[in-house]
């Protein structure tokens, strides 16, 4: 080594020197550079997994609040459509209710005109009455007693025709040209053995009485007698 120009002792001395600064290097600057990257690398890490657990609460948050806002959404559609059916309900129960009233004052109009009317054909009865009278008593040539007179014109107004007891049923109609008295509507009555039977007034028919029971009907009417009479004329 002398023969080199090298120093052995001085050789050494740099090695030792060289390996010593290196591992004080290592000691004192490589572990704690080493320490302070592991630590940068688990802080960079840790900053990724929150930026993710961010990034997935966000999403949560954001499905969360379209789903609070399609809720929103439907339950506000819901009232609205439930504010119009209410709305619609509401407007057909007032035309219905108007319908009602309505029809209510045309039955009670119709009522109170027919029992005016009836009240107008029971007070011309008696004149009707006396014309007949006197049309028979001229036909017959003489004057009829009290008795057959009333006999007659109830005959005229409210004599049950005979076919009529064949009718069977529990309710029946009776039309007559003029309103019928009590007594008149009791013997009807008796005479067709029904358990209810009700009463109609219609002046176009003359005199007479038409009568139904079910679905059969027994037209004694002067109206019908008297186009019977004209169809077997001509």
């Amino acid at each position: 080594m002398e023969a080199l120009g090298i120093n052995l002792g001085y050789f050494l001395m740099q090695i030792f020197g060289i390996f010593s600064l290196i591992l004080l290097l290592f000691g004192l600057v490589y572990k704690p550079v080493l320490k302070v990257l592991d630590e940068r690398k688990a802080k960079i890490a840790k900053g990724l997994e929150d930026a993710r657990q961010a990034a997935i609460a966000r999403d949560n948050a954001d499905a969360d609040v379209k789903k609070i806002l399609d809720e929103a959404r439907a339950e506000a559609a819901k009232v609205r459509q439930d504010a119009a059916v209410q709305a619609e309900n509401q407007a057909n129960g007032i035309l219905a209710q108007a319908r009602e009233e309505a029809k209510s004052i045309k039955a009670a109009a119709q009522a109170e005109a027919e029992g005016e009317r009836d009240q107008i054909l029971s007070d011309l009865r008696g004149q009707v009455a006396s014309i007949a009278i006197a049309a028979a008593n001229k036909l017959v040539g003489e004057s009829l007693d009290e008795s057959r007179q009333r006999a007659l014109i109830a005959d005229f107004f409210a004599k049950v025709p005979a076919d009529a007891a064949k009718l069977t049923g529990t309710s029946g109609e009776v039309t007559s040209a003029l309103p019928l008295t009590d007594a008149e509507q009791a013997q009807v009555k008796q005479a067709l053995n029904l358990e209810s039977v009700t009463f109609k007034v219609n002046p176009s028919i003359l005199g007479g009485l038409v009568i139904r029971v079910g679905d059969k009907v027994v037209d004694s009417s002067v109206a019908t007698r008297m186009t019977a009479m004209r169809d077997s004329l001509q």
